[in-house]
């Protein structure tokens, strides 16, 4: 072995070694000095302690196992040759049980096999004796860098995990309300079958997310392919879902794969399924009975392994009774109906909701996130949404693009009329859907916000105490306890 080195010697001031990003993940790294000379560890220990959370020193392989089965070590400095086991050996141990510890090699002895074993085991370094401290402090920190990147690096995939998660959990959507717990249970259930479902809901009220919500835990393998109705021209209509052979009509210059051909062992979705035009409808009842489509041209049909989400926001029952909308698809597609709730009717999701889009679209757009007050949350609350979540998305949005509420787009246009900003049109049984306890919440929660949050006064016009208003906020869950 060489002469050891020394602070002296090597002429370096600790205060200039590499400066590293993290300071904090600088003062927790647990460093490892296995080497059988006692100058170079204690060298090292000093040296290395003053910019590190933990160092400790073995003189063997044998010592330092001991050490290792007490204490967890993110870096290894390894004199590649030690009395016993080698450092090579022990290393090659390590790695083959799992170990991802980083390892520098130190040696004396610059022999090609070596070098060769070393990078084969891993290494993040090979330094030759006698060495400069710097060189140990530089290899230390690019080690650690590339640590504390792989961990950065990790902890963003979790959080781009667990922000896919909440748009897209068992559930379908976000929300903790009991309509939604229900609905979270449903979808559960109605996932893993082969059974067709049909979703009815307001505009905005997230039917595709739910019909990818029941697609991403059936179990299929194949794509979920969403198809607008509405969107789709009626002298298309066919071709799209079925395909259609080369000159199968003027301007098909090429035969092309229908959508239940592209959504083949996955899902189709297609919605606003009550605009489908009537002759069409009767293709697509053949289609889900026989499981077998023919392509516009085509002599022959296609087998086709399809799940079935349809989506309306219109009661299909209703559409039926029109004599728009056949009977027989109707109940073919009527195995499992979901009646997604307006949010209006959930409005104790609005605050996770809020965030939710606060958080997301200010990553999207690059802008700050808006602080939203306890008042404006329960004006935020009291308002109907006739656009339901994706209006509540557009007015997030709006907010971090402006800097604050757009309250000109929500504030009822005459004056009174924020206490029936949610009323049911005439003739409309929306509000006999809602129980007794909605009705109230709705109401109560309305009368606050036309009172700009003044409990007391929103306590005399609703004709109860400041303390039952209080305590029913609490129960609803929209007021911590105090």
């Amino acid at each position: 072995m060489s002469a050891n080195p020394s602070p002296a010697s090597s002429g370096v001031d600790l205060s200039d070694g590499p400066a590293h990003d993290d300071v904090m993940f600088r003062r927790r790294a647990s460093i490892l000095v296995v080497d059988d000379e006692a100058g170079i560890r204690n060298f090292l220990q000093r040296a290395l302690a003053k910019q590190y959370g933990l160092v400790e020193v073995a003189e063997s392989a044998e010592a330092a196992e001991e050490l290792r089965r007490r204490c967890h070590f993110d870096l290894l400095i390894v004199d590649i040759r030690l009395p016993g086991r080698s450092g090579l050996e022990w290393v090659e141990d390590l790695r083959q049980r799992g170990s991802n510890s980083d390892v520098i090699f130190i040696t004396a002895y610059a022999e090609i096999n070596s070098t060769i074993s070393a990078l084969r085991f891993g290494a993040s370094d090979f330094i030759l004796k006698p060495f400069r401290l710097e060189q140990i402090l530089t290899s230390i920190e690019r080690c650690l860098q590339r640590r504390l990147l792989q961990q950065e690096n990790s902890t963003l995939r979790r959080q781009v995990d667990d922000f896919v998660d909440r748009i897209y959990d068992v559930d379908g959507m976000i929300g903790q309300s009991a309509v939604m717990h229900r609905m979270g249970r449903v979808i559960q259930q109605v996932a893993p079958t082969p059974s067709s479902v049909l979703i009815q809901g307001e505009t905005g009220t997230g039917k595709e997310l739910a019909a990818s919500a029941i697609h991403r835990n059936s179990g299929r393998t194949g794509p979920f392919v969403p198809v607008n109705c509405v969107a789709i021209s009626p002298d298309l209509f066919e071709s799209e879902l079925f395909g259609h052979t080369k000159g199968a009509f003027t301007g098909a210059h090429q035969s092309r794969e229908g959508l239940f051909s592209v959504a083949n062992g996955g899902t189709l979705f297609l919605d606003e399924i009550s605009e489908m035009p009537p002759p069409l409808q009767a293709k697509l009842l053949r289609a889900l009975e026989s499981r077998r489509v023919r392509p516009v041209g085509a002599d022959r049909e296609v087998p086709v392994d399809v799940r079935l989400i349809a989506a309306t926001n219109q009661n299909l029952v209703d559409v039926v009774r029109r004599g728009m909308f056949r009977e027989d698809l109707f109940f073919r597609l009527n195995v499992v109906t979901l009646q997604l709730p307006p949010l209006r009717e959930r409005v104790e999701d609005i605050p996770e909701l809020v965030r939710f889009f606060c958080d997301m679209l200010a990553s999207e757009l690059g802008r700050a996130s808006v602080q939203i007050s306890d008042q404006d949350m329960r004006r935020l609350q009291a308002y109907a949404w006739p656009g339901n979540v994706r209006e509540l998305k557009n007015v997030i949005e709006r907010a971090l693009l402006l800097g604050q509420l757009p309250w000109d787009s929500l504030v009822p246009p005459t004056p009174g009329a924020e206490t029936a900003v949610a009323s049911p049109a005439p003739g409309s049984d929306v509000g006999l859907k809602l129980t007794l306890e909605q009705v109230e919440k709705q109401h109560m929660l309305r009368v606050l916000a036309a009172t700009g949050g003044n409990k007391s006064e929103a306590a005399r016009r609703l004709g109860v105490s400041r303390k039952t208003m209080e305590r029913k906020l609490r129960s609803w869950q929209l007021e911590s306890q105090e």
